[in-house]
């Protein structure tokens, strides 16, 4: 069974697109679960509608809490929506992207021999237009815990991994660690990642996204410093302590 886990908050200009571009490739007894973080927009009422007519569709609620770090608010959402999630397989999707026809084909090849796979994409604006044809290459991704900690390759939105990982991965860090890089440097150390240099995605970018992973990043290097001493402390704790 394979289970998507979509964090939402006020999508409403993509969230069908993207939840048609996913169900097409799923199989009958799989599921898309949909954590809302207070959405306004009609963002529920367009997936309320949609789940009318697919029942492989289920909406739970997440308690916004405050933080001042953005990405806190993804990954807290995205933690939900995993908790609720039934799969052997689960699958990160954002609300605004586009997955391509053999995505889920291709994830499940290549998690017969992996525990975490994660996948190149193609790199569009708000209307779809090709800004980039390889996130890979525009951000140096490669495999490696000292690669991803000085650069991080692991995008959620592009990974998939078997529900084996959320043994060590649950619950996540309550401290400026987000999700996908957690998840990513976990599976590496704990198990087996493999990266899938075929796009299957069209990753929108635009002005309001939740999160900004292919932005330049604007943060002091004093900070960048204490984040990454921040992933490091929480990995040695799960790993060595917890």
């Amino acid at each position: 069974m394979v289970s998507v886990c979509i964090p939402v908050y006020n999508g409403s200009r993509y969230i069908e697109a993207q939840l048609n571009s996913i169900l097409a490739q799923l199989q009958e007894g799989d599921e898309i679960v949909i954590s809302d973080d207070g959405s306004t927009d009609g963002t529920l009422e367009i997936v309320a509608e949609m789940a009318k007519q697919d029942a492989r569709i289920r909406v739970v609620s997440h308690m916004k809490v405050s933080s001042k770090y953005a990405f806190d608010y993804t990954t807290l959402n995205v933690e939900n929506a995993i908790q609720a999630s039934l799969g052997d397989v689960i699958f990160l999707a954002d609300q605004d992207d586009v997955w391509m026809p053999d995505k889920v084909k291709l994830f499940m090849q290549e998690l017969e021999k992996s525990d975490l796979v994660l996948s190149d994409c193609v790199v569009v604006d708000a209307e779809m237009n090709v800004v980039d044809d390889s996130y890979f290459k525009i951000n140096h991704s490669k495999i490696g815990v000292l690669n991803n900690l000085k650069k991080n390759s692991y995008l959620g939105c592009c990974m998939a991994f078997k529900r084996s990982v959320l043994q060590y991965a649950l619950p996540f860090p309550k401290t400026l660690v987000p999700h996908d890089i957690w998840l990513g440097l976990l599976a590496e150390i704990k198990g087996k990642v493999s990266f899938l240099s075929t796009p299957t995605l069209y990753y929108r970018r635009h002005s309001s996204n939740l999160s900004t992973s292919s932005e330049s990043s604007a943060n002091s290097l004093a900070f960048k410093i204490y984040y990454r001493s921040m992933i490091v402390f929480s990995l040695i704790k799960r790993l060595y302590v917890e």
